[in-house]
């Protein structure tokens, strides 16, 4: 299984940057995941580029499609999704590259319940198949840990895998 992981946060500290590293240090052999670095070359969106996207936009859309499943990891912002990660969406909104496309959605805050519906919401409305089993909010936020903490940490390493497990069976369930 091939996963494309997406941060929505261009913080160098990112606890959502960490996660995703953490995630990939922690998948088993038979799950690739690889960190989408094009975040901050995106430029904002302009409809008016639709019919010729810049070269990042069109790669961008072309990691998505070549991959099984997206994963998001991004932080909230005054009760709802980064620009960066809105950003983003509104790229391939016009595409057909989430139109059953399976995600996860994982959430670095027990607090961040707002930007976790609204990215839902957003994921729902292009008609991406989001994958519940394997979408799970893992309690970073004031845990003190980094990258290697969070992999050798026992209860938050096994939410992770838990989380790789349950999406690859319920992914590989939705095939047709």
């Amino acid at each position: 299984m091939k996963i494309l992981a997406i941060c929505g946060s261009l913080r160098a500290a990112s606890l959502n940057a960490m996660l995703i590293r953490a995630l990939i240090r922690l998948a088993p052999a038979d799950i690739k995941i690889t960190a989408y670095a094009g975040m901050a070359t995106l430029p904002l969106f302009n409809p008016d580029l639709d019919l010729t996207p810049p070269i990042c936009v069109l790669d961008l859309k072309a990691q998505i499609a070549a991959t099984d499943v997206v994963l998001i990891a991004s932080p909230e912002y005054a009760h709802g999704v980064t620009g960066v990660i809105k950003n983003a969406l509104d790229w391939t909104v016009s595409s057909d590259v989430f139109v059953n496309k399976a995600v996860v959605v994982l959430n670095a805050s027990p607090r961040a319940t707002h930007a976790d519906a609204a990215l839902r919401e957003i994921l729902s409305v292009m008609s991406a198949r989001i994958l519940e089993t394997a979408s799970v909010t893992v309690p970073l936020i004031g845990a003190g840990l980094d990258e290697d903490g969070v992999v050798g940490h026992p209860e938050i390493a096994s939410i992770l895998k838990a989380a790789l497990e349950n999406g690859k069976a319920e992914w590989k369930s939705q095939q047709y």
